[in-house]
């Protein structure tokens, strides 16, 4: 071995050693460094593969909003109780409510209509409202037979009442019959042989008979819609 040679040996195995500790070393790291060892924020996030990081991993709010692809998070992956309501939703709530405010004054005008299909609804001055129709609170001020009562009133648009409800009527606050007795709608064959009687009711509210031509008080019955 030359003089040169001897004297460049010891270098030489000590670069073999070096070489031999970095290759040992990179295998040695290459088998040893996980996720653990890597500090927060040593890797960018362009230095990761798709699909490395799974989504368990994440903290919440660690990616903005800003920061995902649109399309790429679908309904079935989103928690619905998270979600504030949304415009349509608000514009929904109030259809819904103008819908209902619609209904209720809808109501209240049905209630004070005045016409129902271009006829005259309601009670007018003189009568009040009892068992669906309007009632003169007044007797008449003429006594006259059953057929002339009947004409009377048929030419207002009303009726003699029945004796039963105007019975009831009389029993309404601030309402009296004639002394007396009132005629009402209903005949009866009262002694036979076609002989008729008028029904009628007394200020007592006792309901009796009376011959049909007998001149008697009364009061109408005029229907609700006329």
């Amino acid at each position: 071995m030359s003089r040169e040679l001897r004297r460049q040996a010891p270098a030489l195995v000590l670069a073999g050693i070096a070489l031999l500790a970095a290759l040992t070393g990179s295998v040695y790291a290459a088998g040893r460094i996980d996720g653990h060892s890597i500090k927060a924020k040593s890797l960018p996030g362009n230095r990761l593969a798709l699909g490395s990081v799974p989504g368990n991993r994440l903290k919440p709010g660690a990616i903005a909003g800003s920061r995902i692809a649109p399309g790429s998070i679908t309904g079935t992956q989103i928690d619905s109780a998270t979600l504030g309501q949304v415009p349509s939703a608000v514009h929904a709530d109030a259809a819904d409510s103008a819908h209902d405010a619609d209904t209720a004054l809808n109501a209240v005008n049905a209630i004070n209509a005045t016409t129902v299909n271009g006829h005259g609804a309601g009670c007018g001055a003189g009568t009040r409202a009892f068992a669906g129709a309007c009632w003169q609170t007044a007797y008449s001020e003429a006594a006259v037979s059953a057929p002339a009562a009947a004409i009377s009133c048929a030419n207002q648009g009303g009726e003699l009442p029945s004796p039963l409800a105007l019975a009831a009527f009389a029993q309404q606050p601030g309402i009296a019959l004639a002394a007396g007795e009132e005629s009402t709608g209903a005949l009866a064959n009262v002694a036979g042989g076609g002989i008729y009687g008028v029904a009628t009711v007394s200020s007592s509210g006792q309901i009796d008979y009376a011959a049909y031509n007998a001149g008697k008080k009364y009061r109408c019955v005029i229907p609700l819609v006329s």
